[in-house]
C-alpha cells in the first residue's frame, strides 16, 4: 500500500553532488535515514569511498561516483548507472561548489588586486557545477515525468558580502538559474518537476573556516560581524539544512518552484540595527 504521509521520501533516488563534502556529507546521511537511496557523487576518489564506508555502516542503500560536475560526459555515465541500479532518479541536489584565495579580496586590498583566472575558476565551478548536474539529471526526471532539484544559493547572492567577490557573483547567477529552469520545467513538463533552492547562512566549514575563526577557536573580526547581523547569535549547523532540503524533495512541497529558501537564523531580515 502506497505511503499517504505527504512528507515520505523512502525509496526515492537522490544524486547529491559534492557529497563528499561536509553539507552534502550531512544531508546524505539524513536522507538515508530517512528511507531515501543516495548516489553520492564527489571529485576525489579516496573522500568518495571514505564517506560511502562511512555511511553503509547503517544503511546499504548508497552508492559512490568520484568525477567533476564539469564533466558533461561523466555526468551522462553516471546517470545511465544509477538508472540501471536503481530504475530512476527522483531528486538532485547540487552541493557541489568553492572558493578561491584568489577570487577573494583580502582586507588590505581593492577590487583591481581580483585574480581574473581565479574568478573564472570559482564562477565555473559553482554556476556551470550546477547547471551541468541539473541538466543530466533533470533530463531523466523529464523522461519519468517527476523529480525536485535543490541547487545551493549563499547569503552572499542578493547583497554585497565583502570580499568574496567571485563566490557571490556565481551564487547570485544560481539564483537566477534556479528561477529560470523552474519556469522552463513547470511549462513545459506540466509542473512535475521542479527547482528549488535553499540559502543557507553562515556555517563554518574548512572553506571558510580560516575566515570565522582563529586558531583558538575564537571568532575573527568577520566572524563578530557576521553573529553581530544574525538575530540567533550563532553560526548554523549541519543538520539545520535537513528539514528544508527533506521538504523540497517530498510531495509536501508539490506546489513550490522557482524559490530561494533561506536558512540563515534571521541574516537576511535584519537591518543592523
Amino acid at each position: 500500500m502506497a505511503s499517504t504521509d505527504i512528507f515520505d521520501i523512502s525509496d526515492k533516488v537522490i544524486v547529491i553532488t559534492g557529497g563528499s563534502g561536509a553539507l552534502g556529507g550531512s544531508m546524505a546521511q539524513y536522507l538515508l535515514q530517512a528511507g531515501a537511496r543516495i548516489a553520492l557523487l564527489g571529485l576525489h576518489q579516496e573522500r568518495v569511498d571514505k564517506r560511502v564506508a562511512e555511511l553503509e555502516k547503517t544503511n546499504l542503500h548508497i552508492v559512490g561516483f568520484a568525477g567533476s560536475v564539469l564533466d558533461k560526459k561523466w555526468l551522462s555515465e553516471v546517470c545511465t548507472t544509477i538508472q540501471k541500479k536503481w530504475g530512476y532518479i527522483d531528486g538532485l541536489i547540487n552541493a557541489a561548489g568553492g572558493n578561491m584565495p584568489g577570487a577573494t579580496i583580502g582586507t588590505d586590498q581593492t577590487i583591481f588586486d581580483l585574480n581574473l583566472e581565479d574568478f573564472q575558476k570559482v564562477t565555473k565551478l559553482n554556476l556551470d557545477g550546477t547547471v551541468l548536474p541539473s541538466l543530466v539529471f533533470g533530463e531523466a526526471m523529464a523522461k519519468n515525468k517527476k523529480g525536485s532539484i535543490i541547487n545551493l544559493s549563499s547569503m552572499t547572492a542578493d547583497r554585497a558580502i565583502t570580499r568574496v567577490v567571485g563566490y557571490s557573483a556565481s551564487k547570485a547567477a544560481i539564483d537566477n538559474f534556479t528561477k529560470w529552469m523552474a519556469t522552463e520545467m513547470a511549462l513545459k513538463f506540466k509542473g512535475n518537476i521542479r527547482v528549488n533552492a535553499i540559502a543557507p547562512g553562515f556555517f563554518i566549514g574548512n572553506q571558510n573556516r580560516a575566515l570565522l575563526t582563529e586558531e583558538d577557536g575564537s571568532y575573527t573580526e568577520r566572524g563578530k560581524t557576521i553573529i553581530a547581523n544574525t538575530p540567533m547569535k550563532r553560526f548554523g549547523e549541519a543538520e539545520e539544512l535537513h528539514g528544508a532540503v527533506h521538504w523540497l524533495l517530498s510531495d509536501a512541497s508539490s506546489f513550490v518552484t522557482g524559490t530561494i529558501t533561506p536558512i540563515d537564523g534571521g541574516f537576511s531580515a535584519y537591518s543592523g540595527v
